[in-house]
């Protein structure tokens, strides 16, 4: 967490007025552990909040304006809270906009205005749903503001409801629930289908999770998402025709889609259908092997999730190859994949702590000199999910 009395005091510089007022609250980033583009197609993933994300502070105004700041970007203005839109140049606002409107269009309409501050820690671009961090502690924020009930997982579908509608994002279910649902220490199992979902221990012991950056501007993401989201539901249309009611990849069973694969006409189609089909598999496998402590296994899936991704997906690019390649070189790595939507943003390894050190600089001297980009690390510990931030007696 940030210094809360140094982001009270600017606070009352942007906004005036006194901090007595003001509350403050915080949701983290996250990283998917393993799972990667299943989330869409209704099958399971394994993300974990991070300890760091987005924090909040928040105060009542006397009129019905939303007044938006953030110590990250410059853009800042005041919303009427009646009749709001998107607009493309409000940038980031729009996520907190969206969280109002979401509200309003589920029958909670604010009773005031509030003046918002935002102060986020995770890097922008960087695929560790920095969105979903301020969408998910915005609503936590309102809610509480305004006395309603604040259950995460229908703030986490509210906030995945706001991305998909109104700042025209059609983004899956998992950044906005490990975002609200997340416990230190665990990982999340959910089933993107039916939101069941469980909890469970993350025992890494002597071994650290390790975030590397690529600094790859994602460009291609956009488009290539919805290419893979279009051949996904075509190999469900093919998939039909051996199971009638069959409306998401994620409902097969890895044995059901190898007796029916031949059905899918195309055979790119059929690559992304195997990835998606095999990578639930490996979510059900990991949660076996980590709940036998058997982390070496689970860094075997890591590894088998990215190369999934890069030959059958075809999801991850020069760059995020590159940083996996020269993660699995260094000793003591356990197991080392691309995080996120791909093409660029990063990768997640599994690195034993006393080589934490040499694989910052190993990996980072290999990557730039294959890439000509400078990459960032993060040593990562697993925390709390949305909350309202108190002061220690």
């Amino acid at each position: 967490m940030p210094q809360i009395t140094e982001l009270k005091r600017e606070f009352a510089s942007r906004f005036g007025g006194s901090e007595q007022d003001v509350r403050v609250f915080h949701a983290p980033g996250r990283v998917n552990l393993i799972g990667e583009h299943t989330d869409y197609n209704g099958g399971a993933v394994f993300p974990a909040a991070l300890t760091f994300g987005t924090t909040l502070l928040i105060r009542p105004r006397s009129d019905r304006s939303l007044g938006l700041a953030s110590t990250n970007f410059p853009l800042s203005h005041e919303v009427e809270l009646d009749g709001l839109a998107f607009k493309d140049e409000d940038d980031w606002m729009n996520y907190p906009k969206g969280v109002a409107w979401e509200l309003e269009q589920r029958g909670i309409r604010l009773s005031r205005g509030y003046d918002l501050l935002y102060h986020g820690e995770i890097p922008n671009g960087a695929g560790l749903s920095s969105s979903a961090s301020i969408e998910v502690v915005t609503a936590f924020a309102l809610l509480t503001m305004e006395g309603k009930p604040t259950d995460t997982v229908e703030i986490a579908v509210w906030s995945q409801h706001a991305e998909n509608e109104f700042v025209g994002v059609k983004c899956g279910i998992m950044d906005q629930f490990a975002v609200a649902n997340g416990k230190k220490d665990h990982a999340i199992h959910l089933d993107c289908d039916t939101l069941k979902y469980e909890l469970v221990p993350f025992q890494s012991g002597d071994y650290k999770l390790v975030i590397g950056n690529t600094n790859k501007r994602r460009g291609l993401v956009d488009s290539k998402y919805n290419e893979r989201r279009a051949q996904c539901e075509q190999a469900v249309r093919d998939l039909r025709k051996a199971f009638p009611e069959l409306t998401l990849l994620g409902q097969l069973t890895l044995a059901q889609y190898e007796e029916n694969e031949k059905l899918i006409a195309d055979e790119t189609v059929r690559r992304r259908a195997r990835h998606v089909v095999e990578e639930i598999d490996r979510v059900k496998r990991s949660i076996q092997v980590l709940q036998q402590n058997d982390l070496a296994a689970f860094g075997q899936l890591m590894n088998a999730s990215h190369d999934s991704l890069r030959d059958l997906y075809e999801v991850t690019g020069a760059e995020l190859d590159a940083m996996v390649d020269a993660a699995r070189q260094v000793p003591g790595v356990l197991g080392s994949r691309m995080t996120g939507a791909g093409f660029g943003g990063c990768t997640i390894s599994l690195v034993h702590k006393d080589s934490v050190e040499r694989f910052v600089s190993e990996v980072g001297e290999k990557y730039e000199a294959a890439t000509g980009l400078h990459p960032d690390f993060y040593v990562c510990d697993i925390g709390d999910g949305v909350r309202e931030w108190k002061e220690e007696a």
